[in-house]
């Protein structure tokens, strides 16, 4: 007997990642919730963005790109960028991989926007932060922290989904 895919969640919701250089953790975090999102048959619309502008238009760190890869995560089609003014209207949920960037984002946070803001993480992974790995070279560890966020976030979005 043939297993049937997950019917597909029709979901309006836009999620941007937010990270210091849009190079490892935010690429990343967009890369494997998009796929855990498809495998939930959730369609939500995903990005990635740095609060820094210094790899603007360039692609996601070596080792990161690498690291993902071997769990079956493709980063080689995205592009750094800087979160924009409009990136805070035109996103329902602003996620920041860590406090420094949340604090940064909101700061920068222009009149109007609409876009909630938060962590990434939160308690249930026992850390509020996802660690630089750009810095820590801990790619491993930063990806697992990822896909239990992705994980969590889906859950979420699908309870969301179910209750709304």
């Amino acid at each position: 007997m043939a297993i049937a895919p997950p019917s597909v969640i029709t979901f309006a919701m836009r999620i941007l990642f937010l990270c210091l250089g849009n190079i490892c953790r935010s690429p990343a975090a967009e890369a494997v919730t998009r796929h855990k999102a498809r495998e939930a048959g959730l369609e939500a619309e995903f990005d990635s963005a740095g609060t820094g502008d210094w790899h603007v238009g360039e692609p996601p760190y070596g080792p990161m790109i690498e690291a993902a890869a071997a769990r079956g995560y493709d980063l080689s089609p995205l592009r750094g960028r800087q979160i924009s003014h409009t990136d805070y209207s035109e996103f329902d949920l602003i996620l920041a991989m860590d406090e420094n960037n949340l604090r940064d984002a909101l700061d920068r946070q222009p009149g109007g926007a609409t876009a909630a803001m938060q962590l990434f993480l939160d308690a249930r992974h026992g850390r509020h932060d996802v660690p630089d790995p750009y810095f820590t070279r801990d790619f491993e560890g930063a990806l697992d922290l990822i896909e239990a966020g992705a994980e969590a976030l889906i859950a979420d979005l699908l309870e969301e989904q179910k209750t709304g």
